[in-house]
């Protein structure tokens, strides 16, 4: 490619992990406009990684598509992937803490660095959600004589259990097991008509998996949320993907569990509009016997003995 960075020997630079280190060893050889997108990039990489194309066009004085081909330039698919190994070189120097963090990093700058890691993600990842997939789901949970939520793992455990009680205030009828003998019998006990959500962001739990082949068996429609590519993607008949940067710290980090909440939480709104005033009936009823109990005000006595 004719305007890629040159190494010290004139031809194209060799792809390194350190995106950062890269634009600043070949920033003397770049073409002018080049030149100016990476003096930008490397002054404030943090702000690079947070920011739309637009923004990061505007403050180097060049257009949208100058940004797009600046980064296919630099070895990269787009200026998603540019972002995402943009993130990757800041977390070099703390990979096992934060992504977004360095050393150096005062408490100020960890606040909105952390903060601004997972808005950036969120902006991102918000384009990729398909909403057919989303309405897919919706048509069967809706239709479904019993909806079974299942998860193998801490994260997927409280998910699942979350997206069961949010089916049931709805009036659906609903399972959450935590057991994994016990989602085996309840994944054989489902007929055709039935739906089981499985939920696990790394996608290739053994029981998780096991109890998906059981409910496919039975006749049930398998929804999963995970990502994309993974064996339980495969193994699904409706996904909803949750394809986010992966966590320097944890197998199911930050910004998994919060992109699978937000999916939740879309399909249970999606749901509760569905239903219509059968949905807001139940609602306002659980949401009246809750208040009349003092369970959910304000004004409620500190519970516990003594």
């Amino acid at each position: 490619m004719a305007d890629a960075p040159p190494d010290a020997r004139g031809a194209e630079a060799p792809p390194s992990t350190d995106l950062l280190r890269t634009l600043r060893d070949t920033l003397d050889g770049l073409p002018e406009t080049q030149a100016r997108i990476a003096r930008m990039i490397v002054a404030d990489p943090e702000w690079a990684v947070q920011t739309g194309v637009e923004l990061l066009a505007e403050r180097a004085g060049v257009s949208a598509p100058t940004i797009v081909r600046f980064a296919r330039a630099v070895g990269c698919e787009g200026v998603r992937d540019m972002k995402l190994k943009l993130a990757g070189s800041l977390a070099l120097g703390t990979p096992y803490v934060h992504r977004s963090v360095r050393p150096t990093d005062a408490p100020g700058e960890v606040v909105r660095n952390v903060v601004g890691s997972v808005t950036s993600m969120l902006a991102e990842w918000q384009s990729s959600i398909d909403p057919a997939r989303i309405e897919e789901a919706v048509a069967a949970i809706r239709t479904a004589g019993r909806v079974d939520t299942a998860g193998t793992g801490a994260t997927s455990h409280f998910l699942a259990h979350d997206l069961h009680a949010r089916l049931f205030r709805l009036g659906i009828p609903s399972n959450s097991f935590a057991d994994t003998h016990l989602q085996l019998t309840a994944a054989s006990c489902l007929t055709r008509g039935d739906v089981l959500v499985a939920i696990s962001y790394v996608g290739r739990m053994p029981a998780l998996l096991r109890t998906v082949a059981v409910a496919r068996r039975a006749g049930a429609t398998v929804v999963a949320i995970t990502r994309t590519g993974t064996p339980l993607h495969r193994a699904a008949d409706i996904l909803l993907a949750v394809d986010v940067p992966g966590d320097a710290t944890m197998r199911v980090g930050t910004d998994a569990t919060i992109a699978q909440l937000i999916v939740i939480e879309i399909l249970s709104v999606r749901l509760g509009l569905a239903l219509g005033g059968r949905a807001t009936s139940r609602l306002a009823a659980i949401h009246d016997l809750l208040q009349s109990e003092q369970l959910d005000s304000d004004d409620a006595p500190a519970l516990g003995g003594g």
